[in-house]
């Protein structure tokens, strides 16, 4: 039996398969050694029905996630996981790795994240290389949901936001200036607040402030991250794995256009993709 495991900032989406077959689908909390320690890894593993079940029976484990992209901060994953699942392999990678997979499989291609957060990488078809992208909520996630929530939140403080989404957010959320700022710059994981926003613009999809804002945040992404890639790959078809690509991809396809790029796939949720992948390698 394998596990494929997809964390993202929000939550973790794990599928357990036996000789190709699915044997459980499910999620948990979501896994990032950025802001969860061995213990606490180790209590979610241990809260869920399916793993307690399936925990000796598993021979090899594929984690992928946020966070993940140092030797070291991969090792709290692999201590954690390894304690769990006693009989199993643990391979534990980032998760441009596994959008790389998701979206190209085994075929060279340019990979962009864009879900609660951005990313960016070329993936040889075997590995994606190294670059210096990936700075996270507060330096860089250019079009992600943390950016477009912090935009919306900005805007709406600010008092730049048109009036009739003012009132709209007003009734929605009903927090003043103070609680955001709160929220913010003293909870902890402040980029799962800032993209929670989502939904407002998912439900005013319609709304031509907010499709500029949008399709900012794509440009932003574009221009940052894709085109220095696609300089160095001409030619090369982009592709993007996450929920606001997916969501948004008619605006996306318009920016990308625009710039001259060829997209390739582009996927919500990458875990269904890498557990075809991983049943056929076993």
């Amino acid at each position: 039996m394998i596990a494929v495991v997809y964390s993202g900032s929000n939550y973790a989406d794990w599928r357990l398969a036996n000789k190709g077959r699915t044997v459980a689908s499910f999620k948990t909390s979501a896994i990032n050694p950025y802001f969860n320690e061995e213990k606490h890894i180790l209590q979610i593993l241990n809260k869920n029905i399916n793993l307690i079940h399936h925990a000796e029976e598993i021979k090899r484990i594929y984690f992928f996630g946020a966070g993940a992209s140092t030797d070291d901060l991969k090792q709290v994953i692999h201590n954690a996981f390894s304690t769990f699942f006693k009989f199993g392999k643990v391979s534990v990678d980032h998760d441009i790795q596994a959008a790389a997979i998701a979206c190209c499989k085994n075929s060279p291609g340019i990979v962009s994240i864009c879900g609660s957060g951005s990313n960016a990488a070329w993936y040889d078809g075997k590995k994606v290389k190294p670059n210096n992208y990936g700075l996270g909520y507060v330096l860089a996630d250019e079009g992600s949901g943390n950016w477009l929530g912090r935009q919306l939140i900005s805007s709406y403080m600010s008092e730049t936001l048109p009036e009739n989404l003012r009132k709209k957010f007003a009734h929605r959320y009903n927090v003043d200036r103070a609680i955001l700022l709160e929220k913010v710059y003293r909870q902890k994981q402040p980029a799962l607040f800032l993209s929670s926003f989502n939904d407002f613009y998912i439900e005013n999809r319609e709304d031509n402030y907010l499709q500029n804002v949008i399709k900012k945040g794509f440009s932003k992404l574009i221009n940052t991250y894709l085109l220095p890639l696609y300089k160095q790959h001409p030619g090369a078809t982009v592709n993007f794995a996450g929920s606001v690509a997916a969501t948004f991809q008619d605006h996306l396809i318009e920016v990308a256009n625009d710039s001259k790029l060829t997209i390739g796939t582009i996927i919500k949720e990458p875990i269904n993709n890498l557990l075809m992948y991983y049943c056929n390698k076993n």
